[in-house]
């Protein structure tokens, strides 16, 4: 992880020049501008704040300003700022360049020492979809990359968006089904606005009934299916309740889960459905080896879990582990005080003995987290936690615990080697610099100069269309972007 926010901090650097282009509109930077920043003096010893000089008296404003007072030819001098900024993206990603991002690294948006951690947690999550609806919908393939998680679904309505930061639906994400829906149609459905108020939207800071955030890995197929089952009912004009389709297909996703068909499933074909952990049993012995504490927290049950780690990691998994807990019944696990620990016995029946302490080579049920920690001591910023639900895995124990968390995010793969491509990459560069122009260039108010700006505007709507074009694997777009804005599960993560 530390290393991972070294790689961070030196994509940042690398990215720094496209920033400042961006403001300064062409202008070179001095010297002294890349250099190393020099440490602030002391809060007590810095002068009061130089007042403010009108950038025509100020020379270094005229050292970094492209834009002169207004002339006659000012079409001229916008199409030579234009040039000017087209030659310098040019010249900023040469070719061979682009792949900055390594697919398959980790990313830190904070910086971790790993030898300040002791404690290593784990969820234990296996991904398989498979249920039966009316016989038409047999003849919908599966479509792994349709949706991604963090989206919204409007259950009333039956669409499925991206909504960003600020509860605003991004126009151009939503679906009815697997088909999108015009912006227009979107803007009378709720009113004229595209808001989704707070008590309305489940997330990191609502519990809203009538739009549901879907935050985790098997969340996936249930977006899936449910634009799959509205898509087979509007293709065949039959009429139908989407509350009631939403119910439905949560139900089934819930039994698949509870009356165990998905375990068994798994179970009857490993093969099909595990990846042999070679490097899962790599990590685990190097912690271990090096006297860190492991513990592995699942909704799983034990017989489940068996199986699969025997599969993975070889027959004496559980001694890599300090504490095991099954069928945990997370998020709850993390909120509840009151369910206790429960011990299985070697057969997997439960036992009726108190629980004082959690030991190693025990499995235990149930239980809640202030009784974990209470029972363990492992507490704050010494432990490390994987899982993949960006709220009840990682945010709610970064905020109300101190843990550590990593999220386990599989579509950045897919992401990040496309924005290694380099046609990504120039047209991604060159849609901030235009913007950045955009916004300098706009005091220029003459008739010709508008007409200018709103070429120029006109370049980057296709852009942006262009950009979404790249994203067509995933309709809806990235996990991380909302247009230029942060998605809502990411705002909650990255301050």
């Amino acid at each position: 992880m530390a290393g991972a926010a070294v790689r961070a901090g030196r994509f940042v650097r690398l990215a720094a020049p496209s920033l400042s282009f961006c403001t300064r509109f062409g202008a070179e930077v001095p010297a002294a501008a890349a250099q190393a920043p020099q440490p602030s003096p002391p809060y007590g010893s810095r002068k009061p704040r130089a007042q403010r000089v009108p950038a025509d008296e100020d020379p270094a404003a005229r050292a970094f300003s492209s834009a002169p007072a207004p002339g006659p030819d000012n079409k001229s001098f916008l199409w030579a700022r234009y040039g000017e900024m087209k030659r310098l993206v040019q010249d900023l990603l040469p070719p061979g360049v682009c792949n900055l991002l390594n697919p398959s690294t980790i990313y830190a948006n904070n910086e971790i020492s790993l030898n300040t951690i002791g404690v290593y947690g784990f969820d234990y999550d296996i991904l398989v979809e498979q249920y039966k609806y009316p016989k038409g919908i047999l003849k919908y393939e599966y479509w792994p990359n349709f949706a991604v998680r963090g989206l919204h679904y409007d259950i009333a309505k039956g669409l499925l968006m991206k909504i960003d930061a600020f509860h605003y639906i991004q126009l151009g994400t939503v679906y009815r089904g697997l088909k999108p829906v015009p912006d227009d149609e979107v803007l009378e459905m709720y009113d004229g606005t595209h808001h989704i108020p707070l008590h309305q939207a489940s997330g990191f800071y609502g519990k809203g009934p009538a739009v549901k955030q879907f935050m985790d890995i098997f969340s996936l197929p249930e977006m899936t299916l449910l634009a799959v089952a509205n898509d087979f009912f509007i293709s065949n004009d039959i009429d139908y309740d989407p509350i009631h389709l939403y119910k439905d297909v949560t139900d089934a996703i819930r039994d698949v889960h509870i009356k165990g068909f998905m375990y068994k499933w798994i179970m009857q074909d490993l093969e099909q459905y595990i990846l042999h952990g070679d490097e899962t049993y790599a990590v685990l012995h190097r912690l271990a080896k090096n006297g860190k504490k492991l513990f592995l927290i699942t909704n799983s049950p034990f017989s489940f879990v068996d199986k699969g780690m025997r599969y993975m990691v070889g027959k004496d998994w559980r001694d890599f582990f300090d504490v095991v807990i099954v069928q945990a019944d997370k998020p709850h696990f993390f909120n509840d005080c009151v369910k206790p620990f429960r011990r299985l016995d070697s057969n997997g029946d439960l036992q009726w003995d108190k629980i004082n302490k959690l030991e190693k080579g025990q499995v235990y049920k149930q239980g809640n987290l202030f009784d974990f920690l209470r029972l363990t001591g492992w507490r704050g910023s010494k432990v490390l936690y994987f899982g993949d639900h960006l709220y009840s895995d990682l945010a709610d124990l970064m905020l109300r615990h101190g843990w550590r968390t990593g999220a386990i995010v599989p579509e950045l793969e897919t992401e990040t080697k496309m924005v290694n491509t380099e046609q990504y990459s120039q047209a991604l560069t060159w849609l901030q610099a235009l913007t950045g122009l955009l916004e300098r260039m706009q005091m220029f108010q003459d008739s010709e100069s508008q007409q200018v700006l709103q070429d120029w505007m006109k370049e980057r709507q296709e852009l942006r269309a262009e950009r979404k074009r790249f994203v067509q694997g995933h309709p809806v777009g990235f996990v991380p972007k909302a247009r230029l804005e942060r998605t809502q599960p990411v705002s909650s993560l990255i301050p």
